[in-house]
């Protein structure tokens, strides 16, 4: 993996075996022949040896030989032209290396990505959340990182370049397997015009606990005559149940899987009452929203009186420059932190997580070792993601005026300090889909809590006894 195995190493300049041959005394010339027809034959053969070593690279395949690299990633205006820069860039200075950027929605890069491996077609280079990219770690389906193309001379020198901690979901038996694009949390964005349109002071009023933030949104929501919300307060992210719902469980005592690693969904009675409170924030409840309607964090930066709040990273800012620079320079908006339940038994923040770049173990070696150099060149422009709010965790930019300058970055930092990384494994997204599945019974059909826990229990703890949560 790391080109090390050269054609200079043996295997083609093998020691000549020099024939014998018996001699009489007018023999001489024989020998001359024969010395000299040897010596024409190495020679001939250290000449092809280097012209196929000329002709290969370092991983034994043709160096003129163009490739192709696909580069899968989920959608981000503000990255895309970025991106395709970096692209340009390396393709400029690797001739004969081309790279194919793809992207899908945020919410399909995973599923898009499980498609393609499960079919012999997955791309060279590829990331998403954590908690899904683990399971192609765990499977065998990502390449160690080449020590070669990152420029290291271990695998030590690599992590020591990154905030502690913060390449360990990826460092498995001493192998690394993957670069982090971007590490992240998500605290709450309050659109101050939305609150004060309320009645409510934005200084004053903002939400500490989950209840003050069914308080606030049953004071932000409008509804038209059919019921349908057409002002939310707050809502969540539906697609992200192990990030942002299994901390609210985790407040109340509960946990996905047991320290020992044996038994899933711990906590009875914190389960039931997290899905007792979805269901009364639902349309069968209090109906202050649903996984029906559109992705919250969509509408905000379009200021347009959709939602008041909303539950998204650092990356949100870059996007609402992007979409709204009026509501971006009004001052209008803001971020608090993650709250917690009245009666919490923890304080604990929305998890934390990286996307880790990664490379397809099935790749040629050649193509490998340009995704891996490729990826180094992304990790050398760390300065130019965190102007699009992208946090690479180096520890020259966490440590670096321009991170700990950037709007909120003391929130955001406080709240990672609460929160724990989000759980990976080989079925983390198995378990997120029956999560969803609960909170979607108790929301949308109406389920009792006790019934949908019942159900997640057992669905759950048969996965974690198939060795699939390991």
């Amino acid at each position: 993996m790391n080109g090390n195995n050269r054609l200079t190493n043996g295997k083609f300049f093998r020691k000549p075996v020099l024939f014998t041959t018996g001699y009489s005394d007018n023999g001489r010339f024989m020998k001359r022949t024969q010395t000299t027809i040897l010596a024409a034959v190495v020679t001939m053969a250290l000449a092809a040896a280097v012209l196929i070593a000329v002709s290969l690279n370092s991983r034994g395949e043709p160096a003129s030989t163009p490739i192709t690299l696909a580069y899968w990633t989920h959608e981000d205006p503000n990255r895309t032209p970025f991106e395709l820069r970096l692209v340009r860039e390396f393709e400029a200075a690797h001739p004969g290396v081309r790279i194919i950027r793809v992207t899908y929605p945020s919410t399909q890069v995973a599923e898009s990505l499980f498609a393609a491996f499960a079919a012999n077609q997955g791309p060279q280079i590829f990331h998403t959340q954590l908690e899904d990219s683990y399971a192609f770690v765990a499977n065998g389906l990502v390449a160690p990182v080449s020590l070669e193309a990152l420029g290291a001379a271990s695998t030590r020198q690599i992590l020591e370049r990154y905030v502690p901690g913060s390449l360990d979901p990826v460092f498995i038996d001493d192998t690394l397997y993957g670069i982090p694009l971007e590490l992240l949390n998500w605290s709450i964005y309050i659109n101050d015009r939305i609150f004060r349109d309320a009645g409510l002071d934005p200084d004053r009023d903002y939400p500490r606990t989950w209840e003050d933030m069914v308080w606030l949104s049953e004071r932000i929501v409008r509804r038209d005559d059919g019921g349908i919300i057409t002002r939310r307060g707050f809502d969540f992210r539906y697609s992200d149940y192990l990030n942002a719902m299994v901390p609210m469980v985790e407040q109340l005592g509960g946990a996905l899987i047991s320290e020992d690693g044996s038994t899933a969904i711990v906590g009875e009675e914190a389960w039931i009452a997290f899905l007792h409170f979805m269901q009364q924030w639902g349309p069968h409840g209090k109906n202050l929203g649903s996984p029906a309607y559109r992705n919250a964090r969509s509408l905000f930066n379009h200021d347009n009186d959709e939602v008041a709040m909303i539950h998204s990273g650092m990356y949100q800012q870059a996007r609402i420059m992007a979409d709204n620079p009026e509501f971006y320079h009004s001052g209008e908006w803001r971020v608090v932190p993650f709250p917690v339940f009245e009666n919490a038994r923890r304080d604990v923040a929305s998890s934390y997580y990286a996307q880790y770049l990664m490379v397809n173990a099935d790749a040629t070696s050649r193509q490998q070792y340009y995704a891996w150099k490729f990826i180094s060149y992304m990790q050398q422009h760390a300065e130019e993601y965190l102007r699009i709010r992208i946090i690479q965790p180096s520890r020259a930019l966490m440590e670096s005026e321009s991170f700990l300058n950037m709007p909120y970055t003391d929130v955001f930092m406080a709240d990672m300090d609460r929160g724990n990384v989000v759980y990976h494994a080989a079925n983390s997204t198995r378990l997120q889909e029956l999560i969803r599945d609960a909170v979607e019974a108790v929301m949308l059909d109406n389920v009792s809590p006790e019934r949908a826990y019942a159900t997640l229990k057992a669905h759950a703890q048969e996965i974690l006894n198939s060795g699939g949560g390991s």
